[in-house]
């Protein structure tokens, strides 16, 4: 008979350890960050592997989880990760855990050395009979370089106080199958943030994720969605949350979710060396995501204003680009200015056209030899390799602050104007002699907030026809 004492359920953070900048663990951050998911978990997992258990002491883990189950104070399950890798050890931790009082043991694959099949087997057996505590074994194949065997799950299924599986591996052929195997007999968590809503319908019983700790009233919704049975909403809670869960999964986990707490407020210091927080497998860019995901998810307030779009008289907007508003009258230049979306996605644009031999030109030419840091304009284009005739130059009007920046702007927005500019010349909007004797200078104002790429190309193409087409039909 199974161990009744801990059903174990919901949704249960795998709490970071907080380091002071000396690396010791800090106790007063540990408590704050409990104190942070406390109204929103089913439970709590210290010294998982987003609580760097493998740079933690046997002391240090025993430390950590005192004071979790103080903070706790029996308001939740504790869930003590007593992670290492020879059955000594671990027998030894989950001694200490059930000592504590925690409600259970989470005990990862034996790694580093790789035991057989049988070896395996016989690590859960002599842990799980040396403590009277439920025990959830725990498949993490990414750092562990290992599956947990499934034939091996289905066996150690019997034995009565192992009671779940932790499943991070993220393969749904794998989860699917435990489910199968074990049918009733043993409960299945998931642990990869990225496919929570596939796990929870196949009948897994919880999550324990990193990002748990970071947005747990999303992962609480989307519990209760799927238990419901609105699969609607859990699907658009679970994309709602996709890009960040990814952010997290591919780019360090334990890291990237620091770095989002520390943005949130929650000040849980950096990981230990040698684990960076800056540089490594987090790189500026990919702070910047991790900031503008948890604006998008009101976790915290957005830093980017909606960028002005200009009040002067449209000739004397091209003044940056060195065209003197006095030469703009002429007939063989043309001038248009449109926008198009709302919010972050929301697209403006002034351009100029004009022949090659003339003042557009010039600055055309201009902008292409002398870029402007943060302002660096860029060709329109087709597709790779492909220009678009005639030659159109794109310049942010926005200061490009960082790659992730970079890449909205020259992704979707290069492509989007290059696009618009071919079907005007074919459509016969723009006059067939200007594919070689014109050139067309776009000054694009984009959001630095903007996140949605599809919105952005849309809204970008939308942008430049109505432009176009103010330009070329005389319509400014």
């Amino acid at each position: 008979m199974k161990d009744s004492r801990f059903r174990p359920h919901g949704v249960l953070p795998a709490l970071v350890t907080p380091f002071t900048t000396d690396e010791e663990v800090d106790e007063a951050a540990l408590r704050a960050l409990v104190r942070h998911v406390l109204p929103h978990v089913d439970g709590v997992v210290p010294c998982g592997t987003t609580g760097e258990f493998i740079y933690l002491n046997p002391e240090e883990q025993r430390r950590v989880l005192e004071i979790v189950l103080d903070e706790v104070a029996g308001r939740v399950p504790v869930v003590a990760g007593t992670g290492a890798p020879s059955t000594r050890e671990v027998i030894q931790l989950a001694r200490a855990a059930q000592a504590a009082g925690a409600s259970a043991c989470l005990v990862v694959t034996p790694f580093f050395l790789h035991p057989s099949d049988k070896g395996i087997y016989q690590h859960f057996y002599e842990v799980a009979s040396a403590v009277d505590i439920p025990i959830i074994m725990y498949n993490i194949p990414q750092v562990v370089d290992a599956y947990l065997p499934r034939t091996v799950v289905e066996d150690l299924a019997d034995i009565p106080n192992i009671v779940a599986l932790k499943d991070s591996s993220g393969n749904l052929t794998y989860t699917m199958e435990v489910l199968e195997m074990t049918s009733g007999r043993l409960q299945v968590f998931v642990g990869h943030d990225e496919v929570v809503l596939p796990a929870l319908a196949a009948g897994c019983c919880g999550m324990i994720l990193a990002s748990a700790q970071v947005f747990p009233d999303i992962w609480q919704q989307v519990y209760a969605a799927v238990q419901s049975g609105d699969l609607e909403t859990a699907r658009r809670l679970q994309f709602s949350v996709q890009k960040l869960t990814r952010i997290i999964c591919r780019h360090g986990g334990g890291v990237a979710v620091k770095a989002a707490l520390n943005m949130m407020g929650v000040k849980v210091g950096g990981p230990r060396r040698p684990l960076m927080k800056q540089g490594g497998v987090l790189i500026n860019e990919v702070r910047a995501e991790i900031r503008l995901e948890l604006e998008k998810l009101g976790k915290i307030a957005s830093t980017a204003k909606q960028p002005a779009v200009p009040r002067v008289p449209l000739a004397e907007r091209f003044s940056a680009l060195g065209i003197d508003a006095r030469v703009l009258g002429a007939p063989d230049i043309h001038l248009g200015s449109a926008d198009a979306g709302e919010d972050a996605e929301r697209i403006h644009i002034d351009l100029v056209a004009g022949p090659k031999d003339g003042p557009v030109g010039e600055a055309y030419a201009l902008q292409l030899t002398y870029p402007v840091q943060g302002h660096e304009a860029l060709t329109a284009i087709l597709e790779p390799n492909l220009t678009v005739r005639p030659a159109t130059l794109i310049v942010p009007t926005v200061e490009l602050k960082d790659l992730r920046q970079a890449n909205m702007i020259y992704g979707p927005t290069q492509a989007a104007v290059g696009q618009a500019v071919v079907e005007g010349l074919a459509s016969g909007l723009i006059p067939q002699f200007a594919w070689d004797e014109q050139v067309i200078l776009a000054q694009v104002t984009v959001h630095p907030g903007a996140l949605d790429r599809h919105k952005l190309y849309w809204n970008t193409y939308q942008a430049m026809n109505a432009a176009l087409q103010n330009a070329y039909s005389g319509g400014q």
